[in-house]
């Protein structure tokens, strides 16, 4: 692969797809979700951070265009064309890629309580939002 793939993707669906993966992590860090939970598993308190304003968010919508900028590069390079195919590419990464980073770093953070359960839910959230990613792109593709 090179980075001339870049112009075959459509980016569009990348847009589209990066703003439904950060979208998810409102949904699935919300409180009714797993927000609790990972916020407990972190050590965190359960009242929300002073003075947390939009830039808190800046983070995780670029690592999110990061992660579905890659994605759609290896569907693009693959011939990643359908739903399916693109919910598979989505998964593979995701638990191929995602999960193990998340896991090496939660197994050694002893700063947290309970850091295997921190690394589920953010390593869940991961393949989820990796899948539909994956299924956007194929979809558009």
């Amino acid at each position: 692969m090179t980075l001339s793939v870049l112009g075959d993707l459509n980016w569009l669906a990348v847009i589209v797809a990066t703003i439904a993966y950060f979208a998810l992590g409102a949904l699935w860090y919300a409180e009714f979700a797993f927000g609790r939970a990972w916020q407990r598993s972190a050590g965190w308190d359960l009242n929300p951070p002073e003075n947390a304003g939009v830039g808190i968010y800046a983070v995780p919508l670029a690592t999110c265009f990061a992660a579905t900028l890659a994605t759609a590069m290896i569907a693009a390079a693959s011939g990643t064309g359908n739903v399916m195919k693109g919910i598979l590419l989505g998964l593979v990464v995701g638990i191929g890629v995602a999960l193990p980073v998340i896991f090496v770093t939660g197994t050694f953070d002893m700063t947290k309580p309970a850091p295997k359960t921190f690394a589920a839910i953010s390593a869940g959230y991961h393949i989820v939002g990796l899948a539909l990613v994956g299924a956007i792109l194929g979809l558009w593709s």
